[in-house]
């Protein structure tokens, strides 16, 4: 979040169309440097950091900003300072206290004082030192910092869900494609969590339980519409950098916390920042299903949702048959022709046929052989990030990765609101069919202009 941002309306859900959302985005990065402001049409890549930016590698230390100080930013930054060759030197978030705060623990953490306040999160970008920025803002406000700092040659380490809208998810995954930055979008039970999601989707891809017929993701609801009451606004919180491309509305610190707090603030429940609780975890377990299934870079055909207007039991069916569905007992379920594996944050387990009461199978979920598939494990999220940045390739979870897993919590809620089934073109990014109308005007939204 910031407080002085450009409009993205001219974002697009095409490939074709991104260049629109560059040529909007140039006028605004002007204080960016020639390399962003300059930035052809048709996007030339400018290689792994801008041409104008600092190198790292002459002092093996990477200088990192942070855009966004709330809770999660807090849990964040001790992971990024927990590597010796990393200092955060700027801070910036709408509220004054938050981002005095986020420099006060960094600066005791690292005992000086190198990290400062920025005034916006622009001048973050702008700064010619920083090598990469952390995004740790509400959902609405990822688009505009992850493209700008990408245009920019800055390396992005972006929160999930990855974006508000289809649209601006396809203009964040050609952004940093077309730039070459490294972008890891923040779905860390790809590297975290005991490697329980790893381990499940080895032992998919490894046709451990046969042929996948079915997987169940439990999660929350779709978003609801902001009803919350006015409140005075408080000093020090630049409430329309807050909001941004969001409808204007009074303040209140059920949104936006007065202070530095500990606590996830309720945006997340509504659909003018967020997705709801369906893509708050969506952009987690709906993740694993894609990299089970080897989608990081597609997606469903057809969005089914249930025939009685409930909230819960929409189905998703991608080209082979294999049909995920909104709602299970657990966070993921991977049912097979030859037996069930569940996981969970907390847990793994396998076993054979179905049936849950079925004795345990530990064989279907033990450690992959030589002839196997093994995918990529890492120590922490943050820390796959960094490596990706010093050894020049891709994270774990690409901003291509991230934008495929927030299409479908997106794809889910679409599909609700419609309330018909729907035919994905997962190469189009568009709806097609009976009902394509409906849905393809639900791609994007309309943005409201702010500074």
């Amino acid at each position: 979040m910031q407080r002085n941002a450009q409009q993205l309306s001219s974002i697009t859900p095409t490939r074709r169309d991104f260049v629109r959302t560059v040529a909007a985005s140039a006028a605004a990065l002007s204080a960016i440097g020639p390399t962003a402001a300059n930035a052809p049409d048709h996007m030339t890549p400018i290689g792994p950091r801008s041409r104008s930016a600092r190198d790292p590698s002459a002092t093996n230390v990477l200088r990192l900003g942070m855009i966004g100080f709330g809770v999660r930013a807090r849990e964040l930054h001790g992971g990024f300072l927990d590597d010796a060759g990393v200092q955060i030197t700027l801070i910036a978030d709408v509220c004054d206290a938050r981002a005095a705060e986020g420099a006060r623990l960094v600066n005791e953490r690292r005992q000086n004082d190198a990290c400062a306040v920025a005034a916006t999160w622009r001048d973050v970008i702008a700064d010619p030192s920083i090598d990469a920025v952390i995004i740790a803002t509400p959902d609405h406000w990822h688009a505009e910092p992850a493209i700008t700092a990408a245009l920019a040659g800055k390396h992005v380490y972006c929160e999930k869900p990855l974006s508000l809208t289809i649209a601006e998810g396809r203009a964040i995954a050609d952004a940093a494609r077309s730039t070459g930055v490294r972008f890891q979008t923040g779905s860390q039970q790809r590297t975290e969590f005991g490697q329980h999601f790893v381990r499940a989707a080895e032992a998919v891809r490894n046709g451990r339980i046969g042929a996948l017929r079915r997987i169940t993701i439990g999660i929350g609801e779709p978003p609801i519409p902001c009803d919350l009451p006015a409140e005075t606004l408080p000093d020090g919180i630049d409430w329309d950098g807050w909001l941004g491309q969001a409808p204007m509305r009074a303040f209140h610190s059920a949104l936006c916390p007065i202070g530095m707090h500990g606590h996830y603030p309720k945006w997340r429940n509504y659909r003018e920042y967020c997705n709801g609780g369906l893509a708050d975890m969506g952009a987690h377990h709906f993740d694993i299903a894609q990299w089970a299934m080897a989608m990081d870079e597609s997606g469903p055909r057809k969005i089914i949702p249930p025939p009685n207007g409930a909230k819960s039991g929409l189905r998703f069916l991608y080209a082979d048959g294999v049909e995920m569905v909104h709602g299970g007992p657990t966070d993921c379920t991977f049912e097979g022709a030859l037996g069930t594996i569940e996981c969970s944050r907390g847990h793994i387990r396998a076993f054979r046929g179905t049936d849950p009461a079925a004795p345990d199978a530990p064989e279907l979920i033990a450690p992959v052989t030589a002839n196997e598939i093994a995918l990529p494990r890492s120590s922490s999220h943050i820390a796959d990030f960094l490596a990706a940045i010093r050894e020049e390739r891709d994270p774990i979870c690409t901003a291509e990765t991230g934008h495929r897993t927030a299409t479908i919590c997106q794809l889910c809620n679409i599909g609700y609101e419609v309330g018909k089934p729907l035919e994905w073109d997962p190469v189009t990014e568009r709806f097609i069919g009976e009902y394509a109308a409906l849905g393809n005007a639900l791609l994007k939204r309309v943005v409201r202009k702010h500074h």
